[in-house]
């Protein structure tokens, strides 16, 4: 059956605009499961915490350290995902009387994850030291850690043996099933919240107020990557409600720099919020991100989410340099299973946004690697389909790579400069069967055709009940056929405005974020008074009082 008769009749049984319906027909979901994934309810889809190895020692052993006021260290991950962890871990630990020691390790000086000095100086003073979003395999710096216990609560891939911890939570460890392999790490550290909650209700003590925490937990699943299926579409949908409430100084202050003038989405939380938090970790201090996140001073909010915002300006300067010297190393190179590009000088702060910016513009799995000295720091971004986190595991594990890890979508690296040929050969060599089942960079997956008088605010809104889009959840894309281009012109350094038409039709609005950095924003410039055929995405654009839909432009063709 045709996903256009599935789609009526999902309209017909549901009650549901035919566009929802086309939606949820292409994701494969049947009429008895429509309501609840329209509607996803985190009692419904929440796992039981217990399900996860150690989770009963780890959420023990938290509450023995809150309730008897014992030293905490929270030492976290520079992105957003490790400082979400964090800012969820204090938030919990203040609603208990408790406050804690926030460690962030210097991305240039420290590198990622747990490192043994560090690791023995928060011994010293602490208690129990919380790892977030890192220290799944960390041996030798968690070893250090003495007179400590230690908890990791992480998602990134775990090796054969695991490190010397009280407790290690994490979905990807060798020894879990992988059922819940798709969770952040902030999603970790909200299970473990969850089962600390039961344990407090058994002591017929206060329980924080977990619900009031989704919004870290939405923030971090999309800024992570994480696939947008199972309990994380409840940790989005659920998170962006509480957002929009405004009562976190920290995300509100980073939606007010960032303009952010209306409800937030899973967009904007990806590309707006995301990279100004981010921005801490990679140009400036690490902990700038997670101490704005945590913050319950709105003044010091405001404060925080203004340093971040200039730092994010500079990282896009930094950027679009190391961006343009790699672009020419890949296209130079012609790999096609891997794209990857190294040089020296360039900064470690940069080259995960810059692998990002290279993986949009082939369809493949990249690496940017920043050279200092003997020794190269690199970052991998990779394509559905294709687990890169496993496979750099892998090397580090030949020995090609000094250290390397991470999960499917992302992974880190550290390689000698004499070995980085070879590493990238071998990687190569190790992806390209995944490769080779991939379809190409040109296939589309188109939901529907509209005219432009069809694109309107209540289109929009009815779709977003399939929501929310993102990794492994896409929004839907649908296709403009014969459209005349008014004007065409671009939008700050690397962004592309255009305005279109159905013929005898209102002129649409569309913007392609970036695309003068690819074939597409050059090939439209000069576009005007001719025809296209276009595709991308629906938002919603608010100017002044005004709410409009524009389209978010992803490729186009000349008709």
């Amino acid at each position: 059956m045709g996903i256009e008769r599935l789609a009526e009749g999902l309209a017909q049984r549901c009650s549901l605009p035919l566009s929802v319906a086309r939606v949820l027909a292409d994701r494969g979901v049947e009429a008895e499961l429509a309501e609840g994934y329209l509607t996803p309810r985190l009692r419904d889809l929440l796992p039981d915490p217990l399900s996860l190895r150690d989770m009963e020692k780890a959420a023990g052993r938290l509450v023995a350290a809150a309730t008897t006021g014992e030293r905490v260290a929270i030492f976290a991950d520079y992105d957003v995902d490790g400082g979400s962890s964090a800012a969820l871990l204090l938030d919990w630990l203040h609603q208990q009387g408790r406050n804690a020691t926030l460690y962030i390790p210097d991305r240039i000086d420290e590198g990622y994850g747990p490192n043994a000095p560090a690791m023995a100086e928060l011994a010293g003073g602490h208690d129990l030291i919380i790892c977030v979003d890192c220290g799944t395999l960390s041996h030798d710096a968690l070893a250090a850690a003495t007179g400590a216990d230690i908890i990791v609560l992480d998602h990134h891939l775990g090796g054969e043996t695991l490190p010397p911890a009280l407790a290690v939570v994490n979905p990807n460890r060798a020894d879990e099933d992988g059922a819940l392999g798709h969770l952040c790490a902030a999603g970790v550290v909200f299970l473990t919240l969850v089962q600390a909650g039961r344990v407090l209700r058994r002591m017929e003590r206060p329980e924080p107020d977990l619900m009031a925490m989704l919004d870290l937990v939405g923030l971090a699943t999309v800024a992570d990557v994480a696939p947008l299926i199972g309990v994380n579409r409840a940790f989005v949908r659920q998170g962006l409600a509480v957002m929009a409430r405004r009562q976190r100084p920290g995300l509100v202050a980073l939606s007010d720099v960032a303009r952010l003038d209306g409800p937030p989405n899973a967009f904007h939380l990806g590309f707006l919020l995301g990279p100004r938090i981010n921005a801490g970790g990679r140009v400036g201090r690490a902990d700038l991100g997670a101490l704005c996140l945590s913050s319950r001073d709105p003044a010091e909010a405001v404060r925080l989410a203004g340093e971040l915002d200039g730092l994010n300006r500079e990282r896009r300067a930094i950027e679009a340099a190391v961006r343009d010297e790699a672009l020419a190393q890949v296209e130079a190179r012609g790999d096609s299973t891997l794209s990857w590009a190294a040089g020296d000088g360039w900064h470690p702060g940069v080259v995960g946004i810059v692998a990002a910016r290279i993986k949009e513009a082939t369809d493949l799995p990249s690496v940017v690697i920043g050279i200092d000295g003997d020794i190269g720091k690199g970052s991998a971004r990779s394509v559905p389909g294709v687990d890169l986190g496993r496979a750099i595991q892998r090397l580090a594990g030949e020995g090609l790579l000094i250290k390397g890890g991470g999960h499917e979508m992302a992974a880190g690296l550290t390689v000698a400069r004499e070995h980085i040929n070879a590493a990238m050969a071998r990687l190569s060599e190790l992806l390209a069967r995944d490769i080779a089942g991939r379809s190409g960079l040109s296939d589309l997956r188109i939901s529907g055709l509209l005219e432009t008088p069809a694109a309107t605010p209540e289109l929009f809104h009815q779709l977003e009940a399939a929501g929310p889009f993102g990794q492994a959840s896409p929004a839907p894309r649908f296709a403009f056929a014969q459209q005349l281009i008014d004007s065409a012109s671009t939008m700050g350094d690397s962004h592309l405005r255009l305005s279109f038409r159905s013929p005898g039709a209102p002129a649409l609005e569309a913007v392609a974020w970036g695309a003068m950095n690819t074939p597409l924003g050059p090939g439209l410039i000069g576009a005007k008074g001719r025809r296209f055929h276009l595709a991308g995405r629906l938002e919603l654009s608010t100017w002044g009082n005004r709410t409009r839909v524009r389209l978010r432009l992803e490729d186009a063709a000349e008709a």
